[in-house]
């Protein structure tokens, strides 16, 4: 009896060593993948690639014609608007990029002035962006409107030239008015508002039929009776806050162009 069991016990034993012979034999081994090792390296190239193309450093140069308004009579040279404009697209782009600026400009200029100083400096034609404010010295020296009409169109030739013939990159600025100040006040200041409305709105819509950026500005300026905060110490000229607005409704425009 014992015999007969232990040969049972065998006879299992054998049958259930035979069927898992049988199924090892017929499971196939999953043999685990590795990523080559030159394809590793290659993404990593690639990544490092992408990483200099973002970051590769950039220099954009910054132009601005004009007048009073632009060399910033009576504040400092860092609070003028080209200055703080040319301060917040740094803020606005890469550390890796720079800007350089170059302002001709100067108090008491009218476009005819602005137009020989240009042809005296000998200017380069690769600037990437450049602003052009001029007109207020043409109204304040009586100067025939006419002549407005003609020098207005000719320097804005010649600043679209200077960014290169591209004349997406150049911004106009509408003159201030400067009858809403203390020396303004002075001289029939209603007239003169009236007056500096149609060299505004003569250059506005020149902007506007040519597809040209304009930047109004004007109406900041009229506030400067209700805020004096506006005007600067000479009770005449923009104050560095009138420029800081400026300059918040010319950026969007600047980095747009830039970019």
């Amino acid at each position: 009896m014992h015999l007969n069991k232990k040969l049972l016990y065998l006879l299992i034993g054998k049958i259930l060593l035979l069927s898992i012979t049988a199924l090892s034999c017929n499971q196939k081994a999953e043999v685990p993948y590795v990523e080559p090792y030159n394809a590793i390296g290659d993404d990593e190239d690639e990544e490092e690639e992408e990483e200099e193309e973002e970051t590769t450093a950039r220099t954009f140069k910054l132009l601005a014609l004009g007048d009073s308004y632009t060399i910033g009579q009576s504040v400092c040279t860092s609070c003028r608007f080209p200055e703080q404009l040319k301060d917040s697209l740094i803020n606005n782009f890469n550390n890796q990029d720079t800007f350089s600026l170059e302002i001709i400009a100067q108090t008491g200029w009218t476009t005819t002035n602005l137009k020989s100083a240009i042809a005296s400096t000998n200017l380069p034609s690769d600037f990437d962006l450049v602003t052009l404010l001029i007109g207020v010295n043409n109204q304040y020296q009586n100067k025939p409107f006419s002549l407005y009409e003609t020098e207005f169109i000719e320097l804005v030739d010649t600043a679209i030239a200077l960014v290169g013939g591209e004349s997406s990159r150049l911004i106009v600025v509408s003159i201030p008015d400067y009858t809403y100040t203390p020396f303004g006040q002075n001289t029939n200041p209603e007239t003169i508002s009236a007056a500096l409305e149609t060299y505004n709105n003569y250059a506005q819509d020149y902007c506007t039929a040519n597809g040209l950026s304009y930047v109004y500005i004007t109406d900041i300026t009229q506030e400067g009776l209700n805020n004096p905060d506006l005007v600067a110490t000479d009770n005449l000229h923009p104050s560095t806050l009138a420029y800081t607005k400026f300059v918040k409704r010319i950026l969007p425009f600047a980095i747009e162009k830039i970019e």
